[in-house]
C-alpha cells in the first residue's frame, strides 16, 4: 500500500506527546519572562534546546564568572530538543560510515567522544531529584527484510578491525526473540552504549540547571537580527544584547545561514506515540529497556516508555527547499505520519490493536556526511554547531563542550575533534539539490518497501536510489 492510499490514524499535531507531557509535570511554574530593554553579556546564547542548554552549562562550568545571556523564540525545549525519540547513544554504530569519511583514528576519536557524552549525560540524568526518565538497555540494530541482512555483518567485522569489538554484539534471530518477538525481525546486532529518556523533561531540567548555574534565560524572546562586530548586538522584539561571544544553536534554522547552507540539507521526521499497552508489551517479550531501530536508510526507530508505551519513528518525511524550516509539510504531512503507522503495524504486528495517542512531525539538519559540525565564522566572534541529522540526545552534548572551548578560545579535547576541525563536503546547489534530492527519497523509500515484501524495486527506482553513491555523496545513501 502506498503512503498516500490512506490517512494515519492520528493526523500529525503541532506539538509532540513530550513537550506537552512534560508541561503537565511543571503546571503553575511560569516561563521565563521575555527580554525587555539592552543588556550586556559576555556570551549570548541563541536557541534553548539542547545544545544551546549544554553550551551555557559548559560555559558556566569552565568560567563561572562569565555572564551569559540565552534567549529562545518560544519555550525551552519546545524544538526539536522535545520532539525526537529520546533514543541517547553514541557513535560506534557509525564507525564504518566513519571510517569512509574521515579515517580510523578520526572515527574512533569521535566514537570515543560520543562515550565520554553518553556518560556526562547518564550523570546529569540520574543526579538525586532530576526525574527525566533515563533508562539504561542498550540499543539493537534490526533486520526486518532479507535485504537488509547483508548490512549486519559490518558493524562487527569493522569494530574488530578496529580494536573496539566490545563495543557491539551480534545477535541471532533468537537471540533478538529475546529481547522482542516480532515475526519480521531477523538477526541484529547489540550496541551497549544506548539509553532511553523522556527528551522534553531533559531538555526543561537542563533550563532549570542552566538558571540555577547563573545563566539568565529569556523565553519568548525571538532574535529579529545580529549585528556582527566588535561588540556583537542581537536584536529581539522588545530589546537588545550586547554581547563579546553570540552562539546559535538554532538547529535546522541554521541551514538558510550562507555560511552553513552548502553542507545542509532539511529533511523532516514523523513520529507517533501510543496509548499504554504495559500486557501487548509482555505478550512480545519487550520489558527490557532497549532502543531498536531497523535497517533502513530511511530507518524506523523505536522505544518504549515507563508505562508501556511505544513510540515509533520514521525518518521518511519530506525535503523542503533551500532548507526553508517554514515550509508546513515538515510538520503536517498525513503521508509520513501514515508511513510512522505502518512501521508500528508491520514491525510489531502483536500491537495491532492499539491505538495512536499522538502524532508529530519536525525538521532535521541533514549534513553531507551525516555528521555535525562545529565553527567561527571566519573574522567574528560568532558560534554555530548544527548538522546532527536526526542522530539522537548524545551528540548535542559533544557540542556543547565543542562550542564553549570556542568560545573561550582553547586547544582541548574537543575543540580538536574532526567534529570542529574536519573539511566540510559540499552538497549540490540548488535547485538540483532539493529537486535531486526528493526524487532519491522516492526512489529509496520505493526499493525499501519492495524489499519488506521481498521484491526488487523498479529499474527506474534502483537507478535513482544508486545516484548518490555514484557520485561519491554520503548523504542518501544505502
Amino acid at each position: 500500500m502506498s503512503a498516500i492510499d490512506h490517512l494515519p490514524s492520528v493526523l500529525p499535531s503541532d506539538t509532540s506527546w513530550w513537550f506537552e507531557d512534560a508541561l503537565k509535570v511543571e503546571r503553575g511554574q511560569p516561563a521565563s519572562a521575555p527580554l525587555v530593554g539592552e543588556i550586556s553579556v559576555d556570551v549570548a546564547i541563541v536557541g534553548g534546546g539542547y545544545t544551546g542548554l549544554w553550551t551555557a552549562l559548559a560555559l558556566k562550568q569552565r568560567k563561572p564568572t562569565l555572564t551569559i545571556a540565552l534567549i529562545e523564540a518560544s519555550l525551552c525545549g519546545s524544538g526539536a530538543s522535545g520532539a525526537n525519540g529520546g533514543k541517547v547513544h553514541g557513535y560506534w554504530a557509525s564507525l564504518q560510515h566513519m571510517v569512509e569519511s574521515m579515517g580510523a583514528d578520526a572515527a574512533l576519536a569521535v566514537a570515543r567522544a560520543g562515550t565520554r557524552a553518553q556518560d556526562a549525560i547518564r550523570a546529569f540524568a540520574t543526579a538525586p531529584g532530576r526525574d527525566v526518565g533515563w533508562r539504561e538497555g542498550g540499543s539493537i540494530r534490526i533486520s526486518a527484510a532479507p535485504a537488509q541482512d547483508r548490512k549486519l555483518d559490518g558493524y562487527t567485522s569493522e569494530a574488530r578491525r578496529l580494536g573496539v569489538a566490545d563495543t557491539v554484539v551480534a545477535l541471532t534471530s533468537a537471540e533478538v526473540a529475546t529481547h522482542c518477538r516480532s515475526p519480521v525481525f531477523r538477526a541484529g546486532v547489540f550496541f551497549p552504549e544506548g539509553a532511553n529518556v523522556h527528551p522534553a523533561r531533559l531538555a526543561r531540567a537542563l533550563r532549570i540547571a542552566a538558571i540555577e548555574a547563573g545563566v539568565s534565560v529569556f523565553e519568548h524572546t525571538p532574535m529579529i537580527s545580529l549585528d556582527k562586530g566588535a561588540p556583537n548586538r542581537l536584536r529581539t522584539p522588545q530589546g537588545q544584547i550586547i554581547a563579546h561571544d553570540v552562539v546559535l544553536a538554532t538547529n535546522a534554522d541554521l541551514a538558510a545561514e550562507p555560511e552553513v547552507k552548502p553542507h545542509v540539507s532539511v529533511f523532516s521526521t514523523y513520529a507517533l506515540i501510543t496509548e499504554p499497552a504495559p500486557e501487548g508489551l509482555r505478550e512480545i517479550g519487550w520489558t527490557g529497556d532497549e532502543g531498536l531501530a531497523d535497517l533502513r536508510m530511511f530507518l524506523h526507530y523505536f522505544r518504549t516508555t515507563p508505562e508501556g508505551r511505544v513510540l515509533m519513528g520514521s525518518g521518511s518525511g519530506p525535503i523542503s527547499y533551500g532548507g526553508n524550516t517554514s515550509d508546513p509539510r515538515l510538520r503536517k504531512d498525513k503521508a509520513s505520519a501514515a508511513r510512522a503507522e505502518r512501521g508500528l503495524r508491520r514491525l510489531l504486528p502483536a500491537l495491532a490493536d492499539v491505538a495512536v495517542a499522538r502524532a508529530w512531525g519536525g525538521p532535521l539538519d541533514i549534513s553531507a556526511d551525516h555528521l555535525p559540525f562545529f565553527r567561527t565564522m571566519p573574522g567574528t566572534r560568532i558560534h554555530y554547531g548544527c548538522g546532527y541529522s536526526g542522530h539522537g540526545v548524545n551528540p548535542t552534548y559533544i557540542g556543547g563542550q565543542c562550542l564553549a572551548a570556542l568560545v573561550l578560545g582553547v586547544k582541548d579535547e574537543w575543540s580538536t575533534l574532526p567534529l570542529c576541525t574536519r573539511e566540510l563536503p559540499n552538497l549540490p546547489p540548488d535547485p538540483f539539490r532539493t529537486f535531486g534530492a526528493r526524487a532519491i527519497r522516492w526512489a529509496i523509500l520505493s526499493c525499501e518497501e519492495a524489499e519488506e515484501n521481498e521484491r526488487q524495486g523498479s529499474l527506474l527506482a534502483k537507478s535513482l536510489a544508486a545516484l548518490p553513491r555514484m557520485f561519491g555523496l554520503r548523504i542518501g545513501t544505502r
